[in-house]
């Protein structure tokens, strides 16, 4: 695909890494619906993106809610004339574990935090996927390309089973939306990233973030470019789908 024919919808645009690939989606010409809970976030998004080749439309919404995600879906396909990518990038990351032991008192993992966190990051991105391509087939799309964000701790991560939990489901979901999707010629793909300079790691102690560079292997935290690479290589190979990139320097060798 060419970047500069995609029409793309990105969740979780407002900051992080969604915002960077709606921000060079749109440098490389495509129209993107950049999609949000966080409308501060999106504006921002939106007056950096002015006079770039593309263009960025923003939406207000929440994937984990079922009719606000179909009023998105179908206003970003009106505004841009049809989709023909989703970067399906929206996640939340509430950690905590199971049980703890401390003075006699066992406190469990709530069970709300435990829903939360499989509402958007896992029923979310299915809403947000099932949505977007059943655009593409009643927009009858020459092709599309579905792009899932997972993440390493799909393999056990201290402190994360919901996140870890979330990541592995969609990992299998992706290979089955590319076994389903293929005869419409839509590839699904999914991309893993290690340790990325984001905002997020401002909250995490210089000593948690010796800990996490040590296990990684090219010795530095990703960058959040060397992501958006993984991202173009996927929009624009066409013979890649059903497949997970791991972006990490090296860590889950």
């Amino acid at each position: 695909m060419r970047l500069d024919e995609a029409r793309a919808l990105v969740t979780g645009a407002a900051s992080g890494l969604g915002y960077r690939f709606a921000l060079e989606l749109a440098r490389a010409g495509a129209a993107v619906a950049a999609v949000d809970v966080n409308g501060e976030g999106l504006r921002a998004l939106a007056a950096e993106a002015a006079g770039l080749p593309g263009r960025v439309e923003t939406f207000v919404g929440d994937v984990a809610d079922e009719p606000a995600v179909r009023a998105f879906v179908r206003d970003a396909a009106e505004r841009l004339g049809g989709l023909n990518v989703l970067v399906n990038n929206a996640a939340v990351l509430l950690d905590g574990l199971l049980v703890t032991e401390e003075d006699g008192w066992v406190r469990r993992l709530p069970t709300a935090q435990w829903r939360k966190v499989l509402d958007v990051n896992l029923t979310g991105q299915f809403l947000v996927a099932r949505e977007v391509a059943a655009e593409m087939l009643e927009r009858r799309e020459a092709e599309g390309v579905i792009v899932n964000l997972s993440s390493l701790a799909r393999a056990g991560n201290v402190g994360q089973s919901g996140y870890g939990a979330s990541k592995a489901a969609l990992d299998s979901a992706t290979r089955t939306w590319a076994l389903e999707l293929a005869r419409y010629g839509i590839r699904v793909a999914a991309i893993a990233p290690g340790v990325i300079r984001t905002p997020i790691l401002d909250h995490i102690s210089p000593e948690a973030q010796q800990a996490l560079l040590a296990a990684i292997p090219v010795g530095r935290f990703g960058d959040p470019n060397e992501v958006w690479l993984a991202l173009r290589f996927i929009l624009e190979c066409g013979f890649f789908t059903g497949r997970l990139l791991e972006v990490d320097g090296g860590a889950q060798m």
